[in-house]
C-alpha cells in the first residue's frame, strides 16, 4: 500500500500534466498583463492591473461584450485589451463614461466601492476615478468613469464588416478604437475569462482565482 501511493501520485501528476497541456494547446493560454506599458495598464483598470496573471479562452472567438486580446492595427507586434462593443455596421457612441450601441444606451449601476485610483500614463500622476458597473446586455463588468471636473469629447464610431469597435473599461484613460481605429475581428482570437493571481501575489485574496467578466 505504501509503495502504491507514490505511484498513484505520479500517475495523477502525469494525467493532469497531459490534460493541462492539451487544454493549453487548444482552449486556454495564460498571460501576464504587461507592467511596461502604462497606457495599456491604465486602459484595463479597474477590471485588471499590470502584473495580473490571467487565463485567455481561445476555443471560440470573442463576441459582443467580451474582454478580448487583439493585435493593435497599427503595430501588430503589440497587443491591446478591450471590450468588443460593435461589429458589422454597429454604431457606437461614447459620451463621457456612457456607451450607446445603435442608439441603445447600455445601463449601469453603482459598484461596492465608489472610487479607485490609477496612474495617468501621460502625467504619471495618481488619478481618482468614480467606479461603477456597466451592463452590456447581460454581461456586467466594472467601469472607470470620468473624474469630477474632467471631461472627454464625445466620439461616434461605426464598425465595418470584418472589423470591431474596441472600448476600454477605463473610459477616462482609454487605449482603444478612439486611438487606433477599428480592429480586424480575425486578430481578436482570445478573450479574458479568469484571473489566476493578482499583481500583488497569491496572498491577495480579493484578486486571486476570480472570474473576469
Amino acid at each position: 500500500m505504501r509503495r502504491s501511493f507514490p505511484r498513484l501520485i505520479a500517475y495523477l501528476a502525469i494525467f493532469f500534466g497531459v490534460l493541462i497541456g492539451l487544454a493549453r494547446a487548444t482552449a486556454i493560454r495564460w498571460y501576464k498583463i504587461p507592467t511596461d506599458d502604462p497606457y495599456l495598464q491604465a486602459s484595463v483598470a479597474p477590471t485588471l492591473v499590470g502584473g495580473d496573471w490571467i487565463l485567455l479562452w481561445r476555443l471560440t472567438k470573442p463576441g459582443f461584450g467580451d474582454l478580448a486580446l487583439c493585435a493593435e492595427p497599427n503595430a501588430e507586434d503589440r497587443s491591446v485589451i478591450g471590450r468588443i462593443v460593435g461589429v458589422g455596421r454597429d454604431k457606437v457612441e461614447i459620451r463621457g463614461a456612457e456607451l450607446s450601441v445603435n442608439n441603445r444606451r447600455m445601463s449601469n449601476e453603482n459598484a461596492a466601492s465608489p472610487t479607485f485610483t490609477v496612474t495617468d500614463p501621460a502625467t504619471k500622476q495618481e488619478i481618482e476615478q468614480p467606479l461603477d458597473k456597466e451592463d452590456l446586455v447581460g454581461r456586467v463588468h466594472l467601469r472607470g468613469g470620468i473624474p469630477k471636473g474632467r471631461q472627454r469629447e464625445p466620439v461616434t464610431l461605426t464598425a465595418e464588416p470584418g472589423s470591431a469597435v474596441l472600448v476600454s473599461d477605463n473610459r477616462f484613460l482609454p487605449y482603444d478604437s478612439r486611438d487606433f481605429g477599428l480592429v480586424p475581428l480575425e486578430s481578436c482570437k482570445e478573450m479574458v475569462i479568469y484571473r489566476i493571481v493578482g499583481a500583488k501575489g497569491f496572498g491577495d485574496v480579493a484578486t486571486r482565482l476570480s472570474w473576469v467578466w
